[in-house]
Protein backbone atom coordinates (compact mmCIF):
# COMPACT_ATOMS: atom_id res chain seq x y z
CA UNK A 1 0.00 0.00 0.00
CA UNK A 2 2.85 2.43 0.92
CA UNK A 3 4.15 1.51 -2.65
CA UNK A 4 0.88 2.30 -4.27
CA UNK A 5 0.40 5.73 -2.60
CA UNK A 6 3.62 6.56 -3.37
CA UNK A 7 3.44 5.90 -7.07
CA UNK A 8 0.17 7.96 -6.91
CA UNK A 9 1.77 11.23 -5.72
CA UNK A 10 2.00 13.90 -8.01
CA UNK A 11 5.35 15.05 -9.29
CA UNK A 12 7.27 18.02 -7.61
CA UNK A 13 7.51 20.85 -9.70
CA UNK A 14 10.62 22.30 -10.29
CA UNK A 15 11.97 25.42 -9.03
CA UNK A 16 12.23 28.38 -11.45
CA UNK A 17 16.31 29.07 -12.20
CA UNK A 18 17.61 31.55 -10.34
CA UNK A 19 18.99 34.47 -12.44
CA UNK A 20 22.33 33.99 -11.44
CA UNK A 21 22.24 30.12 -12.73
CA UNK A 22 20.17 31.29 -15.53
CA UNK A 23 22.59 33.27 -17.17
CA UNK A 24 26.28 31.83 -15.92
CA UNK A 25 27.86 32.71 -19.15
CA UNK A 26 27.13 36.36 -18.70
CA UNK A 27 28.70 36.53 -14.93
CA UNK A 28 31.35 34.63 -16.40
CA UNK A 29 32.01 37.07 -19.17
CA UNK A 30 31.81 39.46 -16.82
CA UNK A 31 33.84 37.90 -14.39
CA UNK A 32 36.79 37.30 -17.20
CA UNK A 33 36.56 40.44 -18.74
CA UNK A 34 37.64 41.58 -15.20
CA UNK A 35 40.28 39.36 -14.73
CA UNK A 36 41.31 39.85 -18.69
CA UNK A 37 42.36 43.44 -17.67
CA UNK A 38 44.75 42.95 -14.86
CA UNK A 39 47.46 40.98 -16.71
CA UNK A 40 47.91 44.46 -18.89
CA UNK A 41 47.91 46.51 -16.01
CA UNK A 42 49.79 44.85 -13.96
CA UNK A 43 52.54 44.41 -16.96
CA UNK A 44 52.20 48.43 -17.88
CA UNK A 45 54.76 49.86 -15.65
CA UNK A 46 57.20 47.81 -16.88
CA UNK A 47 55.95 48.34 -20.64
CA UNK A 48 56.15 51.90 -20.19
CA UNK A 49 59.96 51.72 -17.92
CA UNK A 50 61.20 49.63 -21.24
CA UNK A 51 60.17 52.14 -23.51
CA UNK A 52 61.35 54.95 -21.62
CA UNK A 53 64.53 53.30 -20.92
CA UNK A 54 65.59 51.73 -24.13
CA UNK A 55 63.30 52.61 -26.87
CA UNK A 56 63.10 56.64 -26.22
CA UNK A 57 66.98 56.92 -26.18
CA UNK A 58 66.92 54.88 -29.06
CA UNK A 59 64.61 57.14 -30.63
CA UNK A 60 66.54 60.29 -29.58
CA UNK A 61 69.68 59.07 -30.92
CA UNK A 62 68.18 58.61 -34.31
CA UNK A 63 66.90 61.86 -34.54
CA UNK A 64 70.26 63.85 -33.46
CA UNK A 65 72.21 61.70 -35.92
CA UNK A 66 69.96 63.15 -38.80
CA UNK A 67 70.68 66.53 -37.25
CA UNK A 68 73.24 69.37 -37.07
CA UNK A 69 73.74 68.78 -33.47
CA UNK A 70 77.20 70.03 -32.10
CA UNK A 71 78.03 72.11 -28.29
CA UNK A 72 76.02 75.45 -29.51
CA UNK A 73 72.68 73.25 -30.69
CA UNK A 74 72.69 70.89 -27.19
CA UNK A 75 72.93 74.68 -25.03
CA UNK A 76 70.70 76.60 -27.31
CA UNK A 77 68.35 73.82 -29.09
CA UNK A 78 68.17 74.93 -32.55
CA UNK A 79 69.48 71.84 -33.88
CA UNK A 80 68.54 71.89 -37.95
CA UNK A 81 67.89 68.69 -39.85
CA UNK A 82 70.50 67.82 -42.45
CA UNK A 83 69.36 64.37 -43.03
CA UNK A 84 72.03 61.42 -43.61
CA UNK A 85 74.86 64.18 -44.28
CA UNK A 86 76.21 62.95 -40.67
CA UNK A 87 76.19 59.21 -42.32
CA UNK A 88 77.75 60.28 -45.32
CA UNK A 89 80.89 61.73 -43.68
CA UNK A 90 81.14 58.98 -41.28
CA UNK A 91 80.69 55.97 -44.35
CA UNK A 92 83.54 58.58 -46.64
CA UNK A 93 85.77 58.40 -43.13
CA UNK A 94 89.03 56.10 -43.49
CA UNK A 95 89.72 56.27 -40.25
CA UNK A 96 86.29 54.63 -39.53
CA UNK A 97 86.69 51.61 -41.46
CA UNK A 98 90.01 51.11 -39.35
CA UNK A 99 87.66 51.05 -36.44
CA UNK A 100 85.31 48.50 -38.06
CA UNK A 101 88.19 46.17 -38.81
CA UNK A 102 89.43 46.43 -35.65
CA UNK A 103 85.67 46.26 -34.09
CA UNK A 104 85.22 42.84 -35.84
CA UNK A 105 89.10 41.57 -35.03
CA UNK A 106 88.27 42.17 -31.37
CA UNK A 107 85.06 40.74 -31.34
CA UNK A 108 86.02 37.48 -33.19
CA UNK A 109 88.77 36.58 -31.37
CA UNK A 110 87.56 37.27 -27.57
CA UNK A 111 84.09 35.01 -28.62
CA UNK A 112 86.73 32.06 -30.30
CA UNK A 113 88.33 32.17 -26.80
CA UNK A 114 85.35 32.11 -24.50
CA UNK A 115 83.62 29.52 -26.32
CA UNK A 116 86.41 27.18 -26.30
CA UNK A 117 87.67 27.78 -22.87
CA UNK A 118 84.23 27.88 -21.95
CA UNK A 119 83.30 24.38 -23.24
CA UNK A 120 86.56 22.83 -21.93
CA UNK A 121 85.31 24.05 -18.43
CA UNK A 122 82.30 23.08 -18.87
CA UNK A 123 83.77 19.66 -19.48
CA UNK A 124 85.31 19.49 -16.62
CA UNK A 125 83.59 20.56 -14.21
CA UNK A 126 81.52 18.07 -15.39
CA UNK A 127 83.65 15.33 -15.18
CA UNK A 128 84.95 16.16 -11.34
CA UNK A 129 83.54 15.05 -8.19
CA UNK A 130 81.13 16.80 -6.15
CA UNK A 131 83.23 18.77 -3.73
CA UNK A 132 85.67 19.80 -6.51
CA UNK A 133 82.71 20.96 -8.26
CA UNK A 134 81.21 22.98 -5.73
CA UNK A 135 84.62 24.70 -5.81
CA UNK A 136 84.87 25.41 -9.38
CA UNK A 137 81.42 26.59 -9.35
CA UNK A 138 81.87 28.84 -6.54
CA UNK A 139 84.92 30.40 -7.72
CA UNK A 140 83.19 30.69 -11.19
CA UNK A 141 80.32 32.43 -9.81
CA UNK A 142 82.58 35.05 -7.48
CA UNK A 143 84.81 35.99 -10.89
CA UNK A 144 81.47 36.20 -12.70
CA UNK A 145 80.23 38.45 -9.61
CA UNK A 146 83.09 40.49 -10.01
CA UNK A 147 82.20 44.57 -10.67
CA UNK A 148 83.68 45.48 -14.38
CA UNK A 149 85.16 48.73 -13.06
CA UNK A 150 86.96 46.35 -10.18
CA UNK A 151 87.98 43.58 -12.60
CA UNK A 152 89.62 46.50 -14.69
CA UNK A 153 91.59 48.43 -11.97
CA UNK A 154 92.87 45.18 -10.74
CA UNK A 155 93.88 43.89 -14.46
CA UNK A 156 95.59 47.70 -14.53
CA UNK A 157 97.43 47.13 -11.28
CA UNK A 158 98.82 43.39 -12.40
CA UNK A 159 100.10 45.02 -15.52
CA UNK A 160 101.77 48.46 -14.25
CA UNK A 161 105.02 49.24 -15.44
CA UNK A 162 106.72 49.88 -12.00
CA UNK A 163 104.50 48.03 -9.29
CA UNK A 164 102.80 45.51 -11.30
CA UNK A 165 103.52 41.76 -10.33
CA UNK A 166 103.69 40.34 -13.88
CA UNK A 167 106.63 42.36 -14.45
CA UNK A 168 107.78 41.42 -11.24
CA UNK A 169 107.32 38.10 -11.98
CA UNK A 170 108.86 37.59 -15.49
CA UNK A 171 111.61 39.78 -14.25
CA UNK A 172 112.39 36.90 -11.60
CA UNK A 173 112.27 34.41 -13.91
CA UNK A 174 114.83 35.47 -15.96
CA UNK A 175 113.07 38.05 -18.36
CA UNK A 176 115.16 41.16 -17.72
CA UNK A 177 113.33 43.24 -20.95
CA UNK A 178 110.44 43.34 -19.17
CA UNK A 179 111.48 45.29 -16.15
CA UNK A 180 109.36 48.44 -15.96
CA UNK A 181 107.73 47.46 -19.12
CA UNK A 182 104.88 49.77 -20.11
CA UNK A 183 102.33 47.26 -21.68
CA UNK A 184 100.01 50.11 -22.34
CA UNK A 185 102.51 52.25 -24.20
CA UNK A 186 101.87 49.52 -26.85
CA UNK A 187 99.10 49.01 -29.12
CA UNK A 188 99.49 45.04 -29.64
CA UNK A 189 100.47 44.71 -25.68
CA UNK A 190 96.96 46.40 -24.63
CA UNK A 191 95.44 44.64 -27.00
CA UNK A 192 96.13 41.27 -25.86
CA UNK A 193 95.35 42.75 -22.04
CA UNK A 194 91.50 44.06 -23.01
CA UNK A 195 90.97 40.38 -24.70
CA UNK A 196 92.38 38.30 -21.64
CA UNK A 197 90.41 40.67 -19.26
CA UNK A 198 87.23 40.33 -21.56
CA UNK A 199 87.49 36.45 -21.88
CA UNK A 200 88.25 36.27 -17.97
CA UNK A 201 84.85 38.01 -17.31
CA UNK A 202 82.91 36.16 -19.93
CA UNK A 203 83.91 32.51 -19.27
CA UNK A 204 82.26 31.80 -16.20
CA UNK A 205 78.72 32.65 -16.93
CA UNK A 206 79.30 30.94 -20.85
CA UNK A 207 81.18 27.65 -18.60
CA UNK A 208 78.51 27.11 -16.36
CA UNK A 209 75.58 27.93 -18.51
CA UNK A 210 77.15 24.85 -20.79
CA UNK A 211 77.78 22.89 -17.75
CA UNK A 212 74.11 23.35 -17.16
CA UNK A 213 72.92 22.05 -20.66
CA UNK A 214 75.28 19.36 -20.38
CA UNK A 215 73.74 17.98 -17.24
CA UNK A 216 70.65 17.23 -19.74
CA UNK A 217 72.34 14.44 -21.93
CA UNK A 218 71.37 11.35 -20.73
CA UNK A 219 74.15 9.49 -19.59
CA UNK A 220 72.89 5.94 -21.32
CA UNK A 221 73.89 7.81 -24.88
CA UNK A 222 77.48 8.02 -23.54
CA UNK A 223 77.61 4.50 -22.46
CA UNK A 224 76.21 3.16 -25.72
CA UNK A 225 78.86 5.22 -27.50
CA UNK A 226 81.35 3.81 -25.12
CA UNK A 227 80.25 -0.01 -25.71
CA UNK A 228 80.89 1.03 -29.60
CA UNK A 229 84.18 1.78 -29.08
CA UNK A 230 83.48 6.16 -29.87
CA UNK A 231 86.64 7.98 -28.73
CA UNK A 232 86.18 11.22 -26.70
CA UNK A 233 85.81 13.75 -29.71
CA UNK A 234 84.26 11.91 -31.69
CA UNK A 235 81.49 11.41 -28.48
CA UNK A 236 81.59 14.93 -27.96
CA UNK A 237 81.11 15.70 -31.92
CA UNK A 238 78.39 13.12 -32.32
CA UNK A 239 76.28 13.08 -28.92
CA UNK A 240 77.23 16.42 -26.62
CA UNK A 241 77.60 18.89 -28.91
CA UNK A 242 74.18 18.38 -31.34
CA UNK A 243 72.33 17.73 -27.69
CA UNK A 244 73.49 21.29 -26.41
CA UNK A 245 73.57 22.67 -29.56
CA UNK A 246 70.75 25.50 -29.11
CA UNK A 247 72.29 26.65 -25.67
CA UNK A 248 75.32 26.78 -27.00
CA UNK A 249 74.09 28.61 -29.86
CA UNK A 250 72.05 31.14 -27.47
CA UNK A 251 75.68 31.16 -25.54
CA UNK A 252 77.52 32.06 -28.51
CA UNK A 253 75.25 34.99 -29.71
CA UNK A 254 74.83 36.57 -26.42
CA UNK A 255 78.92 36.59 -26.53
CA UNK A 256 78.84 38.28 -29.69
CA UNK A 257 76.63 40.81 -28.69
CA UNK A 258 78.32 41.81 -25.11
CA UNK A 259 81.80 41.81 -27.19
CA UNK A 260 80.65 43.96 -29.92
CA UNK A 261 79.40 46.27 -27.31
CA UNK A 262 82.81 46.62 -24.80
CA UNK A 263 83.24 49.53 -23.72
CA UNK A 264 83.67 50.09 -20.20
CA UNK A 265 86.77 48.41 -19.98
CA UNK A 266 89.11 50.11 -22.80
CA UNK A 267 87.59 53.33 -21.91
CA UNK A 268 88.75 52.75 -18.00
CA UNK A 269 91.77 50.94 -19.43
CA UNK A 270 93.29 52.54 -22.61
CA UNK A 271 90.47 55.00 -23.36
CA UNK A 272 91.13 53.59 -26.97
CA UNK A 273 95.22 54.45 -26.68
CA UNK A 274 97.80 54.10 -27.76
CA UNK A 275 96.53 56.00 -30.52
CA UNK A 276 94.02 53.73 -32.23
CA UNK A 277 95.33 50.42 -31.03
CA UNK A 278 92.07 49.41 -28.69
CA UNK A 279 89.40 51.86 -29.81
CA UNK A 280 86.14 49.83 -31.52
CA UNK A 281 83.15 51.19 -32.31
CA UNK A 282 81.55 51.79 -29.11
CA UNK A 283 84.65 54.13 -27.90
CA UNK A 284 84.86 55.21 -31.27
CA UNK A 285 81.56 57.14 -30.99
CA UNK A 286 81.84 58.14 -27.37
CA UNK A 287 85.08 60.08 -29.08
CA UNK A 288 83.77 61.35 -31.32
CA UNK A 289 81.29 63.01 -29.47
CA UNK A 290 82.96 64.32 -26.12
CA UNK A 291 86.34 64.77 -27.57
CA UNK A 292 85.40 66.45 -30.76
CA UNK A 293 81.62 67.81 -29.49
CA UNK A 294 80.55 66.71 -32.86
CA UNK A 295 77.05 64.46 -31.23
CA UNK A 296 75.49 64.10 -34.49
CA UNK A 297 78.45 62.04 -35.59
CA UNK A 298 78.49 60.43 -32.17
CA UNK A 299 75.14 59.23 -32.67
CA UNK A 300 75.69 58.04 -36.26
CA UNK A 301 78.18 55.87 -34.83
CA UNK A 302 76.25 54.52 -32.18
CA UNK A 303 73.65 53.64 -34.95
CA UNK A 304 75.78 52.63 -37.29
CA UNK A 305 77.11 49.67 -34.43
CA UNK A 306 73.39 48.67 -33.96
CA UNK A 307 73.18 47.89 -37.56
CA UNK A 308 76.23 46.22 -38.26
CA UNK A 309 75.60 43.86 -34.60
CA UNK A 310 72.07 43.50 -36.28
CA UNK A 311 73.52 42.29 -39.13
CA UNK A 312 75.59 40.10 -37.53
CA UNK A 313 73.38 38.49 -36.00
CA UNK A 314 70.68 37.64 -38.32
CA UNK A 315 72.90 35.88 -40.73
CA UNK A 316 73.89 34.01 -37.90
CA UNK A 317 70.43 32.87 -36.84
CA UNK A 318 69.64 32.59 -40.46
CA UNK A 319 72.65 29.97 -41.02
CA UNK A 320 71.85 28.18 -37.92
CA UNK A 321 68.00 27.89 -38.63
CA UNK A 322 69.13 26.72 -41.84
CA UNK A 323 71.46 24.06 -40.81
CA UNK A 324 68.72 23.17 -38.22
CA UNK A 325 66.17 22.59 -41.44
CA UNK A 326 68.54 19.92 -42.80
CA UNK A 327 69.42 18.57 -39.90
CA UNK A 328 65.18 17.76 -39.51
Amino acid sequence: MSVIRESSAPPARPRPPSPSAASPGRGAARRGGRVGLWPYLLAAPTVLGMLYLLVYPLARAVLISLQDFQLRQLIRGDARFVGLRNYETLLTDERFWQVVRRTFVFMAVNVVLIMLLATLVALLIERLGRLWRTAVLSALVLAWAMPVIAATTVFQWLFHSEFGIVNWTLGQLGFGSFERYPWFAHGPAAFTILVLLIVWQSVPFAAITLYSALTTVPAELYESARLDGASAGRIFRAITLPMIRPIFMLVLSLEVIWTFKAFVQIWVMTNGGPGDATTILPVYAVQTALSSQRYDLGSAASMVTVLLMATVLVLYFRQMFRQEGEAL
